[in-house]
């Protein structure tokens, strides 16, 4: 399986601080904020990672993680000159993709959970995976029926259905990008996930899983602070002393909701 981490963008939402930097390049406590999602691909045991990069720091991208020989592992590096949505990762990763099934990552999230186990089980279809929030329609909201199937999904909802929030890791099938090229773009111009995924849906082949342990979108201020505090108490992040050892909490994995 192919990893990809999406870190374009601009932060405005963490401006001024993101005028001279990118997001995922920022400190989260002691280490750059890229460096737990890597952290968690590397877990799962994906070796071959492509990083989307916006153009303005793509070089300090390169600067800081090489060739990922370092971290045990093979990098790519791409550049997202717009940002327009976050289903055009797998256009701009075709040619990386290639025949092979594909993990994303956003450049901004941070878990604790190990999903080494569902990446090795992994077969066909979609998978997701959600969070119960208390703010859910911040985010695409999973509802489910009394058997654990995924029933729907919305993207930030007025009235969500549910308090399961569909997180920043999704694992997908080799005709992911093929599915992304019948896309439209939404009101807002962009190429949406949540659209991805209710292609699955229809075909039924999207399965959720309810993740353990922390998990945040280190977007805001608050949530950097949050994401440091995180950090700390788990003693998370690339072991820079030793790599490509990688340090995680690992957790009891619940049963998936859905199979």
């Amino acid at each position: 399986m192919k990893g990809i981490i999406l870190a374009g963008g601009s932060g405005t939402r963490l401006h001024p601080i993101t005028k001279v930097t990118s997001k995922q390049l920022l400190p989260v406590y002691n280490q750059p904020m890229i460096y737990f999602p890597l952290q968690t691909l590397l877990t799962a045991g994906i070796r071959d990672i492509l990083i989307i990069v916006a153009p303005d720091h793509s070089g300090d991208f390169v600067n800081l993680l090489g060739s990922g020989r370092q971290f045990g592992a093979r990098f790519a590096y791409e550049v997202q000159d717009k940002p327009e949505g976050l289903a055009q990762a797998f256009l701009i990763g075709e040619d990386f993709i290639g025949k092979d099934d594909a993990a994303m990552i956003l450049g901004d999230n941070i878990f604790t959970h190990d999903f080494s186990a569902s990446v090795k089980s992994f077969r066909y279809g979609a998978k997701i995976f959600v969070k119960q929030v208390p703010d859910a329609k911040r985010f695409g909201v999973v509802e489910f029926d009394d058997k654990g199937k995924v029933i729907s999904i919305e993207e930030k909802p007025e009235i969500p259905k549910t308090n399961y929030a569909q997180t920043g890791f999704y694992l997908y099938d080799k005709y992911v990008t093929d599915y992304v090229k019948t896309l439209k773009p939404s009101k807002r111009g962009e190429l949406e996930i949540v659209d991805l995924n209710k292609i699955y849906l229809e075909k039924g082949q999207l399965t959720a899983e309810l993740i353990q342990g922390d998990w945040i979108d280190a977007g805001t201020f608050e949530s950097l602070y949050k994401a440091s505090t995180i950090v700390r108490e788990n003693d998370l992040g690339i072991d820079l002393e030793t790599p490509p050892t990688v340090k995680v909490e690992i957790k009891e994995v619940k049963k998936p909701l859905a199979m």
